[in-house]
């Protein structure tokens, strides 16, 4: 009984959709895909997942119990930085990464406007209508969110959440992580030039479908 109930287990349990593969769920968890296939394979053989047209849970109650037991945990060891990115994968409902958060994921991570470990917004679109239940899910890890960046002296800790509410949502898939569509993110740049002068650049090499001026070049 005790034998699948370990780190990976808990993150395959909460982030599994149905209908998911092997490496989806790798990739929505930033985890090695070989780790992850072992770890379904033992819960497949626990009987706590199978696979039929995709990977499903055989019994939603455990996905519940996990959250509610790190809930639990969060109260003693409130996430880091990088457990934040992965938290949004838990709550079951349909959102992208925006903003800076955008240009981050867009980058492959290869860029990272200048952000303060100990200020730390991210930046997330979610469905108009899932507004309250977003906030109720980062409330249980003692995240603040707010449609507004909070100033950081309001704040006891150094993560917080910002809303961009929107009728509908446009998603796009990179690297397992939900974010706004390209050109979205593109003109969001465009629009903060002085900020992301370089990421524009970055974009321009990596996408044939960027168009961008920008031609920046490190001192």
């Amino acid at each position: 009984m005790y034998e699948v109930c370990g780190e990976k287990e808990l993150k395959v349990i909460l982030a599994l959709d149905p209908g998911d593969s092997i490496s989806g769920v790798a990739r929505k968890i930033d985890e090695n895909r070989e780790t992850i296939r072992r770890v379904v394979n033992r819960l497949e053989e626990a009987g706590y997942v199978a696979y039929d047209d995709g990977l499903h849970l055989v019994d939603q109650t455990l996905r519940d119990t996990g959250l509610e037991f790190l809930t639990a945990v969060a109260n003693i060891s409130p996430p880091s930085i990088s457990e934040a990115y992965v938290l949004p994968q838990f709550a079951g409902m349909e959102y992208a990464y925006t903003g800076i958060d955008a240009v981050y994921v867009w980058t492959r991570g290869g860029y990272q406007v200048a952000r303060d470990p100990a200020d730390y917004p991210l930046f997330i679109a979610v469905h108009e209508s899932d507004l309250d239940d977003w906030t109720a899910f980062f409330d249980r890890f003692g995240i603040p969110t707010a449609e507004e960046r909070l100033p950081a002296a309001d704040l006891d800790g150094a993560i917080q959440v910002v809303f961009e509410p929107r009728p509908q949502i446009e998603v796009e898939m990179v690297d397992g992580r939900p974010v706004i569509p390209l050109q979205e993110t593109v003109a969001f740049a465009n629009e903060h030039y002085a900020h992301f002068q370089s990421a524009l650049d970055m974009l321009g090499r990596m996408y044939d479908s960027v168009d961008t001026d920008a031609n920046y070049r490190p001192n």
